[in-house]
């Protein structure tokens, strides 16, 4: 029998390789006679770059970069060498878990140091980098990320301009030699999931700012100052990409990705799938294993379980999806793909002991899922 575990992370408990070892696990102990293939997962959030380099024999890497508020940090970042690729986490350099709740503000809040990332893998030689950009603490429209990488934003006393989203609405010049021109020979692929336009009602200040700390009032300003920095670019750039879906990302990084780098969006499951192998590890396999921490209806909105389970549904292959818990409307994903999901706790829990004990439940859920495999043989 063959098993193929793809689950992703566990938010604030377990990584998605440590996830997958805890199921194989309770497998082993049930069919010590399985082929079980871990292959952890991400959708292009949190875990992306360890879930690839886990999978795909590569390099973590790490360099100290400026943080969404100024305060430097240190950040991982992926390598493969056979490839030369990069796969950057924007979060790790620009992320709202580098802020406390009472210190987020999306008006002063930048991407820079995610561009010094970016400087970093094209420093190591990349020919390909990968941005996965859930989490963001920023609405800047990536304008950080482009002046760390030479961008000049000049104001109307052609001073260099202030870092931060509602700084963009004093943009008066942008000077365009100073951009690395390594830029131009990296292939970009934007991993993210988020389809919604940099500027108005389902823009990146309108859905994301609140979450980052923008009153009401701030959203409108960082609106307006978001559409004045486009209004800029459009003048020295042959297109304009604010309306474009996933523009919106991760604050308007997207824009600045699409605008200067001509960055491709893809789903980020699906990124990570093809660079993990996940479908050539499906092949042939008799169960898919699957999970995240919480299973719910918004996981139709290209989260890794059904990322997966398209993928094992194209090879004809049944996925069962182990979960922290089972939110409102699960059900729906048993219509793509997805056979059965379970919960691992085995009663009234508090989350913070459901975390403390992630992978003993997961152990003890894959062997009961075992079990009932056993069945078969009955």
């Amino acid at each position: 029998m063959k098993i193929v575990i793809a689950p992703d992370s566990f938010k604030d408990s377990l990584s998605a390789e440590k996830v997958a070892d805890a199921i194989a696990a309770g497998f082993s102990d049930v069919l010590p006679d399985a082929q079980l293939i871990t292959c952890p997962m991400a959708d292009g959030g949190e875990g992306t770059v360890d879930a690839i380099v886990a999978a795909g024999n590569g390099q973590l890497r790490r360099n100290r970069v400026q943080g969404p508020l100024g305060v430097a940090v240190e950040a991982n970042w992926g390598w493969l060498p056979d490839s030369r690729t990069a796969i950057i986490e924007m979060a790790e350099a620009s992320g709202l878990q580098l802020v406390a709740r009472n210190e987020r503000d999306a008006c002063i809040s930048s991407t820079f140091g995610t561009g010094e990332l970016i400087k970093a893998a094209l420093d190591a030689g990349a020919q390909r980098i990968i941005l996965a950009i859930g989490g963001s603490a920023t609405n800047d429209a990536g304008a950080g990320a482009l002046q760390a990488l030479g961008l000049g934003l000049y104001d109307a006393q052609d001073q260099p301009l202030a870092q931060g989203g509602l700084a963009l609405a004093n943009v008066a010049r942008i000077n365009l030699t100073g951009l690395d021109p390594r830029l131009n020979d990296v292939r970009f692929e934007i991993a993210a999931d988020v389809n919604n336009p940099l500027c108005g009602e389902h823009g990146a200040s309108a859905i994301f700012g609140p979450q980052k700390g923008a009153s009401p009032e701030q959203v409108r300003l960082l609106d307006q100052a978001l559409g004045h920095f486009a209004d800029h670019c459009a003048r020295v750039l042959p297109k304009d990409v604010r309306d474009e879906p996933g523009s919106g990302a991760a604050g308007g990084l997207g824009f600045a990705a699409k605008a200067f780098f001509g960055a491709q969006f893809r789903a980020g499951v699906e990124v990570v799938a093809e660079l993990v192998g996940l479908s050539e590890a499906v092949k042939g396999a008799d169960l898919v294993i699957t999970g995240e921490g919480r299973f719910d209806a918004q996981t139709l909105r290209g989260k890794t379980p059904f990322g997966v389970a398209r993928i094992a549904q194209a090879h004809g292959v049944p996925v069962v999806v182990l979960a922290g818990t089972l939110g409102e409307g699960y059900q729906a994903l048993y219509a793509h793909g997805i056979h059965a999901a379970f919960a691992l706790t085995n009663g009234p829990m508090s989350l913070e002991d459901a975390c403390a004990q992630a992978a003993q439940l997961l152990t003890d859920r894959a062997r009961d899922i075992a079990r009932l495999l056993t069945l078969r043989t009955l």
